[in-house]
């Protein structure tokens, strides 16, 4: 009798194992569930971007990273192109820096001038107005503002004219080390806008897909620069005005800070989107080889909203398992 019940009770303790490990194996197996429907759909995703830019002709680099799922979407996110006037963004974060260490001041008075050094030979050059999306500032040549207006002039309308005075004063040298700290491997700030002697020579401001996110990323975290003057960053992102490109292919009740770029076939757009409830993700679209600057816009629209409807809505509706 003794054997009986031995053996009854190690019965007992292997049905007892089997339940916990199929218990076990039904939790695993439905934790894992949600993350393996997002790859799926994010794959489905990165398909039908392909097919949008290849529709278009044009060659495009992305990089996705929603901080609320962790998800990352890429495509030729080491594409090296021409940064235009997201370098615009470095910038930003430099200034920022120096005004955390006391070095600068946001309401310091800073000289508005229109001359600069050509970087290729150091020969001065000017910039024109007419080239310019911010052209009403070149009234105030001459005259001193406050560092706050340079900052906001360069990123919300993007001056070329606040750029080149800025860079003036923090050097592009520091701006690069900076961009190195934060983890950027190949954007290059080499020198301000609209040098077209160092134009003819190669010496450009470059950046891929990646870069520009991580930079974006290290402002969300706090990283860039102090906390606050990380959350001064994006309160001056999301006053662009410059909204055709990722913001234009968004519910208009979403958050969004940007900053676009664009010059001779290129068009590019890079922003942090905040979706209601939920924490928020970043997007970086660069184009290349579009003539005109309307069907790039178009083409980073419908980007962003396949993004938005298929990663983030889906995600966010998901009920919790």
């Amino acid at each position: 009798m003794m054997g009986l019940n031995n053996l009854n009770h190690k019965r007992l303790d292997l049905r007892g194992w089997l339940v916990l490990f199929l218990l076990l194996s039904f939790t695993a197996s439905s934790c894992s569930h949600p993350q393996q429907q997002e790859k799926v759909e994010a794959d489905a995703v990165k398909k039908e971007i392909e097919k949008l830019a290849a529709a278009s002709a044009a060659e495009v680099g992305l990089s996705f990273h929603d901080l609320e799922s962790g998800l990352v979407v890429e495509i030729n996110e080491r594409r090296v192109m021409h940064a235009a006037s997201l370098m615009k963004v470095p910038v930003m974060v430099e200034v920022f820096r120096r005004i955390d260490k006391g070095v600068l001041s946001w309401e310091q008075r800073v000289l508005v001038r229109n001359s600069f050094a050509s970087l290729a030979d150091g020969t001065p050059y000017s910039l024109q107005p007419a080239d310019d999306s911010d052209p009403e500032f070149y009234s105030l040549v001459g005259q001193s503002v406050p560092l706050k207006e340079l900052i906001f002039r360069m990123i919300t309308v993007s001056s070329n004219l606040a750029t080149n005075i800025l860079i003036d004063l923090v050097k592009a040298e520091a701006v690069m080390d900076t961009m190195r700290e934060l983890g950027v491997v190949n954007m290059q700030v080499l020198r301000g806008v609209e040098d077209a002697k160092a134009f003819e020579k190669g010496l450009n401001n470059v950046t891929d897909a990646r870069d520009m996110r991580v930079i974006l990323e290290a402002i969300v975290a706090g990283r860039a620069a102090s906390r606050p003057s990380c959350q001064a960053m994006l309160e001056i992102l999301e006053a662009q005005k410059f909204r055709e490109g990722i913001p234009a292919g968004l519910p208009a009740e979403v958050r969004v800070g940007n900053k676009t770029g664009s010059i001779t076939r290129i068009a590019h757009d890079a922003a942090v989107v905040f979706p209601p409830g939920r924490q928020p993700y970043i997007l970086v679209v660069l184009t290349r080889g579009l003539e005109k600057q309307e069907e790039a816009e178009q083409l980073i629209a419908s980007i962003s909203r396949l993004i938005y409807d298929r990663l983030i809505i889906v995600t966010k509706q998901r009920p919790e398992q």
